[in-house]
């Protein structure tokens, strides 16, 4: 089974703090280099609020917390554009310089890819995800979509130039995404994407809009918002949250090196005294593969050490608005209130556990630093800091709620 990794660059997520109960503004105005821009739509990435700027270009957002924000901005014939705005203990303004778009429609030349579908499947398949919520999403302009395959690297890179348009008909939500980047590794089976999604409500009827409600807390309980969310409140064993050590150990079946490239070297160098025969190449070839496969293996595999961890060991205050997750390595972290689904445990996101242990659904989140930032609402500052393996990789845009979302059923 393939193993996929993912790094948590899916969605640039700010954040805010309940330091202070103080409301702050963000104010500002629209332009190019040379007017203002009436009529910009102007949102905040990860949430539901947005605004447009009036007649002279300017805008004002009300009601923010001190924290961390993404100002997004959407005109016709520029560029989509986004800017970072820290609030600390006072309102803030800001001027936002958007650039013309060099496209013209007429002036396109559009040339036949015979191998864009099956990249434009990939693409779907590792940024809205494969969940059942997936199946109910769809990308509506996958045409703004560029596509690059490095065959030297197997990479494929995807950028795009306009916001992405995806409609989420499980959750209720349409999302104008950014995409800044977006990168999967064919050869590491590493899946990298960064961007700013802003969530717009579906219209829907009362009894539709109480299934929406029903997915959105599915989706939101177990997830790693709500992880750093009770993190932070210091309540992760209270929301069903287990935590343990993922220890790397040397694979029991795997030869060292010296004696794996020992044995290619003696099966692939011919012996100058002895006549090679159609008879024994094949013998030979059966060991050359079973060798070069002992070099492809592995050389550690993780263990689950079962003494779990106190949460507040791990962190430390940051500042008045951030905490710090403290940890050098690879941590498991199990919620316990829902188990895996058979559909999941098909998948290449699965991770190997004990047979004693319960199927709880289980993410691996491998701190590539020593010090993961994240916020009240379970934004993480710091994403690169962090590379998802499990569950957490397996839930993607298809499973995403605004991370000012309150959950309306109280968790079991």
């Amino acid at each position: 089974m393939k193993t996929y990794l993912f790094l948590l660059l899916l969605v640039l997520f700010t954040g805010y703090s309940a330091f202070s109960q103080n409301l702050f503004s963000i104010t500002g105005i629209v332009r190019d280099q040379k007017e203002t821009l009436p009529g910009a739509g102007i949102y905040l990435s990860g949430y539901k609020v947005s605004t447009v700027a009036d007649a002279e270009g300017k805008f004002k957002i009300n009601n923010l917390k001190p924290g961390n924000y993404d100002v997004l901005v959407q005109m016709v014939g520029y560029l989509p554009y986004s800017k970072n705005v820290i609030i600390s203990d006072q309102s803030v303004q800001v001027e936002l310089l958007l650039k013309e778009s060099t496209t013209v429609l007429n002036e396109v030349v559009i040339r036949a890819d015979p191998n864009r579908p099956k990249y434009i499947k990939q693409f779907k398949e590792f940024f809205i995800g494969t969940s059942p919520n997936a199946a109910q999403c769809k990308i509506l302009n996958p045409q703004v979509l560029n596509i690059d395959y490095d065959i030297t690297k197997s990479l494929l890179t995807i950028t795009t130039t306009e916001f992405l348009i995806v409609e989420n008909k499980a959750l209720g939500y349409r999302l104008k995404y950014m995409l800044d980047n977006f990168e999967y590794n064919s050869r590491t089976r590493i899946i990298y994407f960064s961007g700013h999604p802003f969530f717009e409500e579906l219209k829907a009827s009362s009894a539709k809009q109480k299934k929406y409600i029903d997915k959105r807390e599915s989706a939101y309980y177990g997830s790693s918002q709500h992880f750093f969310r009770s993190l932070y409140a210091g309540n992760t064993t209270e929301q069903g949250f287990i935590i343990n050590k993922m220890i790397k150990i040397p694979n029991p079946y795997r030869y060292p090196d010296s004696i794996i490239n020992k044995n290619l070297i003696w099966l692939k160098t011919p012996d100058k005294s002895t006549v090679i025969s159609k008879a024994t190449m094949p013998k030979d070839n059966v060991r050359i593969a079973f060798w070069e496969k002992q070099l492809e293996m592995p050389k550690y595999i993780d263990h689950l050490d079962r003494k779990e961890i106190s949460p507040a060991s791990l962190l430390s205050v940051y500042n008045h608005n951030l905490k710090s997750l403290n940890y050098n390595g690879a941590l498991a972290i199990s919620y316990s209130r829902e188990r895996e689904s058979l559909v999941y445990s098909k998948t290449g996101f699965w991770v190997f556990r004990p047979l004693e242990i319960p199927d709880y659904q289980i993410s691996i989140a491998n701190l590539t630093e020593n010090g993961v930032h994240f916020y009240e609402n379970g934004g993480v500052n710091n994403s690169r800091a962090m590379l998802f393996e499990g569950f957490w990789a397996y839930e993607k845009v298809a499973d995403m709620v605004p991370m000012d979302y309150i959950p309306q059923i109280k968790n079991k």
